[in-house]
């Protein structure tokens, strides 16, 4: 006889959302403003990595998605930061139009928006680079990203020789390393619902003000 638990129907794994409902009247009608309320709401509910977020990229072809950490936003745009190098970057370069998705499950919320991905100027990279921890800027020199590593032992190793390289004086910025800034031209706010009647309402950019329409669950 197994010992194996048996694995449960995915078709039945389902939740019904109950927790709260999204109105018209209550959204600000700035999109920034709205995530800002939600995003404090994120953290005061003391959620795993509030700041993460699934970032989307084509190459022309195939799309491809990963979680980044949002590090900086403002009306401008919300910036993350990567190696230059990286498949992400990469995408970028050939097609710089993306989405980001906030998932914020334990509050049956999630945040989407589409935008244009554009490099921020190195002195912004810089002052970021700086403020991050020790171990953080050596790992940047360190990672060749989205290349093929043959072991973690030659990570090991390139990780000692720059811990060598860098042990006195200040960890320069490497020049293969900065950030990236979304510019949104639409949002979505998705709040789950009871009976999978969810409240979702789109924010698109029209001239200098935002529309806001309520879309179909």
């Amino acid at each position: 006889m197994s010992d194996e638990q048996p694995h449960p129907d995915v078709a039945e794994l389902r939740r019904n959302y109950t927790r709260d409902g999204l109105r018209r009247n209550s959204l600000d009608p700035d999109p920034v403003g709205q995530f800002r309320r939600w995003f404090a709401d994120a953290v005061a509910a003391e959620l795993l990595e509030p700041n993460a977020m699934v970032l989307s990229t084509t190459d022309g072809r195939r799309p491809s998605s990963r979680t980044v950490l949002l590090k900086a936003y403002d009306d401008r745009g919300f910036v993350f930061f990567t190696n230059y190098e990286s498949r992400k970057a990469r995408d970028l370069a050939l097609c710089a139009e993306v989405s980001l998705l906030f998932p914020w499950y334990p509050l049956e919320r999630q945040v989407g928006l589409l935008g244009r991905a554009e490099r921020i100027s190195a002195a912004e990279s810089l002052a970021y680079f700086a403020s991050r921890p020790h171990g953080s800027r050596l790992g940047a020199w360190v990672s060749q990203q989205s290349s093929v590593v043959s072991s973690r032992q030659l990570l090991e190793m390139k990780w000692e020789e720059v811990k060598r390289k860098f042990s006195v004086g200040e960890i320069p910025l490497p020049s293969f390393w900065g950030g990236f800034r979304v510019v949104p031209v639409e949002f979505e706010f998705w709040q789950g619902r009871e009976n999978r009647l969810h409240d979702r309402f789109r924010y698109t950019k029209s001239a200098d003000a935002w529309v806001v329409d309520r879309l179909a669950p």
